[in-house]
């Protein structure tokens, strides 16, 4: 497949994924051999990245992803992102906010065949706990 078409797998699992909630397009977008490499606690697999769509959608209402920059190169596809939603739901054990959030993040896709094989994702987790936890990092103490 063409690193165009590569990319157009990657840009519909977002917007059908994350931003949507729809969990057949993982069916329908992964292989059955999928590996999940991210910094949460799922189950391996397909069902791995159902959870992580099911929790991130759960705990953040309006969640929306937007692709800002895609790169292909072979069967890789990278993606950096930007997530806004409002903390409506539990989140790693954070009560809830009702804050609006913002998250980047950065993942990596092989896609094998039209079909996504593996991703390893890496996203701002500690920028997300700030704002939700009004913490500040050391750059920002006065």
């Amino acid at each position: 497949m063409s690193t165009e078409e590569n990319k157009a797998i990657v840009r519909r699992f977002f917007e059908e994924g994350p931003s949507k909630g729809n969990l057949n397009i993982a069916n329908e977008l992964l292989s059955s051999d999928f590996t999940l490499h991210v910094p949460l606690p799922v189950s391996s697999g397909i069902n791995g990245i159902k959870e992580v769509i099911t929790s991130c959608r759960a705990a953040f209402e309006h969640l929306n992803v937007t692709i800002e920059d895609m790169i292909a190169e072979g069967d890789n596809v990278a993606a950096r992102f930007t997530a806004h939603g409002i903390h409506k739901g539990d989140f790693m054990g954070l009560p809830i906010t009702g804050k609006p959030i913002t998250m980047t993040g950065i993942e990596i896709f092989r896609i094998k065949d039209g079909k996504i094989v593996e991703l390893w994702g890496e996203a701002n987790l500690l920028g997300l706990m700030e704002q939700l936890r009004n913490l500040s990092s050391p750059g920002n103490q006065d």
